[in-house]
């Protein structure tokens, strides 16, 4: 897909996900969400009440703060805190719908992982998502986009597109575990988060198993 921006026309990303933690793999995301597809501002979305998520979330409080402190020095990046808002269950096509009557004018994207990509038709009214927002699919370790995966939404594929990113074996999951196992400091960590946030992991001692 073009980035060529038509002109008048803004580009806004949107960028959801638990952000517990947020990781380098996410700023990679970020910034290559900005560039690749020149966009003017960048909505990173923590979630609120995830209904997909088998387990708990850190405190809300704890996600968002995380997330200020990663993406604050990123131009271009807003950290939305409506989805903890929200009452009740997070579903990405209200945010989405949020954002488009805010930003009448404006084209949104929306960024996900290829993981994320392999499990799209079971998200809340995923068909209302593609008519608001081109979906953006980054490659991530665990799961390589294959072209049957694009296939499988003949006639919509205008509305599809990737996100060129280095694979970066960190996950959220991985840093929990290292934080849990109590082997994992602060100075390890922030090999694979930002430093503020391995700062913020270790004042507030999260992830630690009671």
């Amino acid at each position: 897909m073009s980035a060529t921006k038509a002109p008048g026309v803004q580009r806004i990303g949107v960028f959801g996900g638990a952000f517990d933690p947020p990781h380098n793999a996410h700023i990679s995301l970020a910034q290559a969400a900005l560039a690749q597809f020149r966009l003017d501002r960048l909505y990173v979305v923590p979630t609120g009440q995830a209904w997909h998520k088998a387990r708990a979330l850190s405190a809300p409080a704890h996600r968002l703060a995380m997330a200020r402190l990663a993406f604050e020095d990123i131009p271009h990046v807003v950290v939305d805190d409506r989805e903890i808002q929200r009452a009740g269950p997070t579903f990405t096509i209200d945010t989405l719908q949020a954002l488009q009557a805010e930003n009448p004018q404006a084209q949104i994207y929306l960024f996900i992982g290829a993981d994320q990509f392999s499990a799209f038709r079971q998200w809340h009214r995923w068909q209302d998502i593609l008519e608001i927002a081109i979906i953006c699919i980054a490659d991530r370790t665990q799961s390589v986009l294959t072209q049957t995966q694009f296939d499988a939404y003949a006639g919509s594929e205008h509305r599809l597109s990737r996100l060129d990113l280095p694979l970066m074996p960190v996950s959220a999951t991985q840093i929990r575990q290292l934080m849990a196992s109590g082997e994992a400091t602060a100075g390890a960590i922030a090999q694979l988060v930002p430093e503020p946030v391995a700062r913020y992991i270790s004042l507030k001692q999260l992830y630690r198993s009671h």
